[in-house]
């Protein structure tokens, strides 16, 4: 180092360098001994070379299958009674109890109710009380039907359920279809079954018509306002209409007033927005029926009823609600969308006596 003419420091600083890359290359090849070399990445499998259609099928389900499975699903399930009387031939539908419903609403639950009918009278059908803000209803109501069955017949008793809406048409949740030639009548029936999507076989759609009614006790007044109709049953050659509204009120089974609006020409969904004030005193508000039926006009020939109503404590499903509802809620107006039903329906559920105008006094 003495006799060298390089600096002493520099001499260092190579010798520091040298050792830090022969311990660097040291660590490289102890890396690379130890480490395990990695495999090769599979190649991936595109759908586009799989010729096989049943592979496919079982990698991607078509999407119309997958829509049809979700529709099917979530729907929930009833459970219904049948018990036939072979002496009296009358069936006993019995609707018990629904679980684990769709969702409708917004809020995550359903106003659901239940309608039930046999496909061999579609003009006779039943409907359960709404149910509100549930997804498990427990409805417990039994409806009779006059019907003989025979050994080649297959009648079907579709119950179906909905969800209610006060303003807008009610949503189909599902329905049970129940061939009754495949079920032995000899004992009662008690089962649960899956509800599956409601048929498009729907029976014959008279319209809707939308009301309100008010009650005040202290004056006996009921107010029935007629708001509007809409999708009514075409009557005349055109496609169309003529229709306006009458308002009978039955006191005791017995026809006592009446009221109607004007008509609506040309028109099948017409808006009226008339007003009528009956007086009914609070003794005997539970003793009225209130009948709002559309009618047809016609010039040349007689009116004919396109569909009625029946509401008052008498009457049932959303008509009973719609009723209940007036009478817990006094100088309240509600107002409600109804589907008409056929006339001869509501005429047979009235029952009327013969013709008698009572007068009535008020104490």
């Amino acid at each position: 180092l003495n006799i060298t003419p390089v600096p002493k420091w520099a001499l260092i600083t190579v010798a520091v360098a040298g050792a830090i890359l022969l311990l660097l290359f040291l660590i490289c090849i102890i890396k690379c001994c130890c480490t395990k070399k990695k495999p090769r990445k599979k190649e991936r499998i595109s759908l586009c070379t799989v010729s096989n259609p049943t592979t496919i099928n079982l990698v991607q389900p078509e999407m119309e299958d997958l829509e049809r499975a979700v529709e099917q699903k979530r729907r929930g399930k009833l459970q219904y009674s049948l018990e036939y009387n072979f002496r009296m031939q009358e069936l006993k539908v019995g609707v018990k109890q629904a679980v684990e419903l769709k969702a409708m609403d917004s809020g995550g639950t359903s106003d659901p109710y239940v309608i039930v009918y046999l496909t061999s009278d579609r003009k006779k059908r039943y409907e359960t009380k709404v149910y509100r803000k549930t997804l498990n209803p427990i409805f417990n109501e039994s409806f009779t039907f006059q019907v003989q069955i025979k050994a080649n017949d297959v009648f079907l008793v579709p119950s179906r359920i909905y969800d209610f809406n006060r303003f807008s048409k009610h949503d189909i949740i599902g329905e049970v279809r129940l061939p009754l030639a495949s079920v032995d009548l000899q004992h009662v029936i008690e089962r649960w079954s899956d509800l599956v999507v409601a048929s498009k076989v729907e029976e014959e759609h008279l319209g809707e018509i939308c009301f309100s009614l008010r009650y005040v006790p202290s004056t006996g007044k009921l107010t029935v306002l007629i708001l509007e109709a809409r999708q009514l049953k075409r009557m005349d050659s055109d496609g169309l209409s003529d229709p306006f509204v009458k308002v009978h009120l039955i006191l005791n089974r017995k026809k006592w007033k009446k009221k109607r609006t004007s008509v609506k020409k040309n028109t099948l969904s017409p808006y009226f927005n008339e007003v009528f004030v009956f007086e009914v005193p609070f003794s005997q508000i539970q003793n009225v029926d209130v009948v709002i039926s559309v009618w047809d006009h016609d010039k040349v020939t007689k009116n004919e009823p396109i569909g009625k109503l029946l509401l008052g404590c008498r009457a049932t499903g959303n008509q009973l609600r719609h009723w209940s509802d007036m009478l817990s809620n006094p100088r309240r107006p509600l107002a409600q969308w109804h589907i008409l039903q056929p006339p001869e329906v509501v005429d047979k559920a009235l029952a009327l006596k013969s013709h008698l105008k009572l007068p009535l006094h008020s104490r």
